[in-house]
């Protein structure tokens, strides 16, 4: 597939003016350079951010509201329930208040919905449930915004909720005693980015200065936020990255006893934002999707290691068979494309069967592999479940809207939706979709790569690339530098394992590096030793029996002009 090389316009003025005032490498100095942080206050707050850089919780709408309703509760011992979401944001936020709330004297339950019967959010059957207990206080956690209904039923039944959440409102906001959201359109709060577990954090922040309590009393809990954080894929900016800068330091001497026994069984080296992107966020999402979300809870909770390891042992269990059911869908998938959809302007395909808890990341790699928007249904009788996702430059929320005739529902955003429609109208929901995509030109969508900055492998040495590490962690926002390196000779040149990934070994002008294209091995028959390539990708160093060397992780690879 061809793709667009986009390189930054790099200021070479202003790279030099950092080398030589701050002392750092042309590379690092490169890519600070195109995030505009050029101003000492800026670096610092971006490179070591520390406590200090948090910003005012009572800035948040409601906060003053929530937090003494909360010393209310505290001060009448009142029982709480917390009332959550099944995923990693959801599983973090529910555990920091809940050990905060319970070290405050307070009796806390939490409430998580299945995802395979009940699905995202309030409901009132579960309500129901939580007043038939004897709750009457809520507080939600990584969702109800979108709870108008179920707040006025809460409400009939003489129930208080205090909601707290990251998503976006609609014009009406519930009738909660509080309703603590950033992203309310009368918001004063400077940053509107945070998770679910960010806005957990900033209420535990606001009742320890309520109480007057020292600064560890919340500050302890960001490694289960920076988790939280990661995961949630929200942008490592502004608050999110001071979150995620200092959970990252926490997390490798982590006292929780479920985040110690989970990362020794996942049995990563280093501690960073890949450890938790790909390790930890993975394994708890893998118990909400497979229908068991309490065991990640349980986990985060457990004060004796030997029962926190046997819980992380079952949601490393639960993350294989997640693995397995994902591939068994993504070949039945792709085999279904290949034989009538791969021609198409967009991707739509359904069967029996399929996992409603999995189809969504299979839709993800589905639509990463095509470069096209995807939908995959699940059928059961004559309904059909599924969730589909998109690619830049066209909503997928307006397209679905245009079909809304054909659905029976649908909810999301311009990247990612889920959908319910019936097997007697999925045929004429798919063509509808069809042309609407050919009607808007999908087809002259063309990837775009991003490159930060155009090299030559003389610039590169080790401890530059060392330096690049002051950029962590990545993620949203804040990804791992690209860079270009033109015209290299290919020295050598092969697949590996069996076949699947490449392996390249580049030179220039006396200098050398070695090169990994994972899933790339099939572009092993495309060139020869001798070649002369344009390459992109991130730097890396690979560390072997104690020996480290400079490595390309290759995103693409093109004859050079």
């Amino acid at each position: 597939m061809n793709k667009k090389w986009e390189c930054y316009a790099v200021d070479e003025n202003k790279v030099n003016e950092l080398v030589n005032k701050f002392g750092i490498s042309g590379i690092l100095a490169r890519i600070l350079v195109n995030k505009n942080i050029t101003q000492k206050d800026e670096i610092d707050l971006f490179m070591n951010p520390t406590r200090k850089d948090f910003h005012n919780p009572f800035l948040m709408p409601d906060m003053e509201i929530i937090v003494d309703r909360v010393l209310q509760a505290i001060e009448q011992k009142e029982k709480i329930m917390i009332y959550g979401d099944y995923d990693a944001d959801g599983i973090t936020s529910i555990t920091v208040l809940k050990s905060f709330l319970e070290e405050r004297g307070l009796e806390v339950a939490s409430y998580i919905p299945n995802r395979l019967d009940e699905g995202y959010g309030l409901n009132k059957t579960a309500l129901k449930k939580i007043y038939d207990d004897g709750y009457r206080l809520i507080i939600t956690v990584d969702c109800g915004i979108s709870g108008i209904d179920e707040v006025d039923y809460a409400n009939s039944l003489g129930m208080e909720v205090l909601i707290t959440d990251h998503h976006e409102p609609a014009e009406t906001l519930p009738k909660a005693v509080a309703v603590v959201d950033a992203k309310r359109k009368d918001n004063k709060y400077p940053f509107n980015q945070l998770a679910g577990v960010g806005v957990v954090f900033k209420l535990i922040q606001a009742i320890s200065i309520k109480l007057d309590l020292e600064e560890k009393e919340y500050l302890k809990y960001l490694d289960i936020v920076c988790i939280g954080t990661i995961s949630d894929i929200v942008p490592l900016i502004d608050e999110n990255r001071v979150i995620a800068k200092l959970g990252l330091k926490l997390i490798a001497q982590t006292k929780n006893i479920g985040l110690k026994a989970l990362l020794e069984v996942i049995g990563f080296k280093n501690i960073d934002s890949t450890t938790i992107s790909f390790g930890v966020a993975p394994r708890i999402n893998a118990c909400g999707r497979m229908g068991d979300e309490q065991v990640a809870l349980d986990l985060f909770l457990e004060k004796d290691y030997d029962k926190a390891k046997e819980l992380a042992i079952k949601l490393n269990e639960y993350n294989i068979e997640r693995q397995t059911i994902e591939k068994s869908i993504f070949d039945e998938a792709t085999e279904k494309i290949e034989k009538n959809e791969k021609d198409k302007a967009c991707i739509i395909v359904g069967s029996e069967g399929w996992h409603h808890g999995i189809i969504g990341i299979v839709a993800s790699k589905v639509t990463e592999m095509y470069f096209k928007p995807s939908i995959l249904i699940c059928f059961e009788g004559n309904d059909g479940k599924g969730s589909g996702r998109s690619i830049p430059g066209f909503d997928l929320h307006d397209a679905l809207t245009e079909c809304s005739d054909y659905l029976e529902k649908f909810g999301g955003h311009s990247m990612a939706v889920g959908v319910t429609v019936s097997r007697d109208k999925f045929e004429l929901f798919k063509n509808k979709f069809e042309e609407y995509a050919k009607s808007h030109d999908i087809d002259k969508i063309i990837p775009v790569i991003n490159i930060d900055s155009e090299l030559s492998l003389k610039d590169i040495d080790i401890d530059s690339v060392k330096s690049l590490q002051k950029l962590e962690p990545y993620g949203e926002a804040n990804k791992m530098p690209v860079f270009m390196i033109r015209n290299l000779k290919i020295n050598s040149i092969r697949a590996l394992s069996e076949g699947k990934h490449l392996k390249l070994t580049l030179k220039d002008d006396g200098y050398m590096i070695n090169a990994i294209g994972f899933n790339m091995g099939n572009l092993s028959n495309e060139y020869l030793i001798d070649d002369k390539v344009d390459v992109i990708g991130n730097l890396d160093i690979n560390s072997f029996n104690g020996n480290e060397s400079i490595q390309l992780i290759l995103k693409d690879i093109r004859k050079a002009f």
